[in-house]
């Protein structure tokens, strides 16, 4: 019993440390644009989407008899042109999330130490490329552990953020659907996190009948992390919030946050940067069959190329990155639970309904912030 127990925290931590990551910095800086109302909308909606799209793809694990990552459940349910499309959005999400931690380790590390963010940008890549270049796997597999640490340093900073707050910072703006779509993309890449389902459902599977509440919590926790930090910095630093939240922080509380606040963001895009990387190359090596040397070149110097090609603002990126790489991920899992529920050859142990106008609902939801970010653009 007690080993069950075991993976059933492990499982959660699986999907917390996940959807948890660099995206928190984004979410303060588009909800002060958006107005306090917008936000909070914003967050329940998306949480709440998302925790749908999460128990779909928790469902289709269960209804499928050997364990695939989710390009894996697109060719067995919607066939090669399913799992190519999805292997697209994927390279677009890991490119997109790259491109926006060098952009971002650069800004931090020049609010630390001085100094040019672009100088400190091709500094951390040069550092990262090479870890990802010698399979620093250790790096990967230590990140289960610190996901403890990461919440205990975010639950600090917003206690910090409480005792220098002003409530009149949380201005709301007329509501309005262009302020809604403000921080749709921002949010939706903070909170994607079902390619970790598979590996909970490997991790739980002694009691499979525990996955779908380690999916709940495992998305509320994330949830209202994301609720606070955003009321907590929004509330400290206004309209005067920065793109990446704990920069703002550091300049409005002083030394104290700028150290404790900052290394918050170092850690989650660092390690992020090494993991997705090693992920990207590995797909390219061991999925698609090149060499290591060039499906290293391909994983790095891709994103590179795109931040010397202009690519400076992290919002823009995470948000752009979010809205189609994450709704276009949406719109698959939709299509695939759908045919799951009517191909899947084993009975799960729980089923979310998903009658067609909800479905429809929610291919239309991603959809509009998909067009939302091209007209943007």
């Amino acid at each position: 019993m007690a080993k069950r127990g075991l993976g059933f925290y492990e499982a959660v931590a699986t999907l917390v440390g996940t959807t948890i990551g660099a995206g928190i910095m984004g979410i303060p800086y588009v909800v002060a644009k958006a107005g306090i109302l917008a936000g909070i909308i914003d967050i329940i909606v998306l949480g709440a989407v998302i925790l749908m799209i999460n128990l779909y793809v928790g469902e289709i694990s269960l209804r499928t008899k050997k364990t695939h990552q989710l390009a894996g459940f697109a060719e067995l349910y919607l066939g090669k042109k399913g799992k190519a499309i999805m292997a697209i959005v994927s390279f677009i999400s890991i490119i997109g999330a790259l491109v926006a931690y060098i952009i971002g380790l650069g800004e931090v590390l020049s609010a630390v130490f001085g100094g040019s963010a672009f100088f400190f940008s091709l500094l951390f890549f040069a550092v990262g490329a090479l870890l990802v270049y010698f399979d620093l796997y250790a790096v990967k597999k230590a990140e289960l552990y610190l996901n403890i640490f990461v919440l205990l340093i975010i639950g600090a900073i917003i206690a910090v953020c409480f005792f220098n707050f002003d409530a009149s910072n949380l201005v709301s703006k007329n509501l309005s659907l262009a302020n809604l779509f403000i921080p749709y993309g921002v949010i939706l890449f903070a909170f994607v996190g079902a390619s970790a389902i598979p590996a909970m459902e490997v991790e739980i599977r002694q009691n499979k009948k525990m996955l779908k509440k380690a999916i709940v919590i495992g998305t509320v926790i994330p949830f209202v992390v994301y609720f606070l930090f955003m009321l907590a910095v929004v509330g400290v630093t206004g309209q005067g919030t920065s793109e990446i939240a704990t920069i703002g922080l550091g300049e409005k509380i002083g030394e104290f946050m700028i150290i404790l606040g900052n290394f918050l963001p170092i850690f989650t895009m660092s390690t992020s940067f090494f993991i997705l990387g090693l992920a990207l190359k590995w797909m390219f090596h061991y999925d698609y069959g090149m060499p290591n040397l060039f499906a290293w070149m391909l994983t790095c110097f891709i994103p590179l190329g795109l931040f010397l090609a202009g690519a400076r603002s992290f919002i823009s990126v995470i948000g752009l990155t979010g809205a189609i790489a994450g709704g276009m991920e949406g719109i698959l899992l939709v299509l695939i639970a759908k045919q799951a529920k009517k191909k899947g050859k084993v009975k799960p142990d729980y089923q979310i309904g998903l009658g067609w106008i909800f479905a429809i609902l929610l291919i239309l939801l991603f959809t509009a912030g998909i067009v939302y970010q091209f007209v943007k653009h």
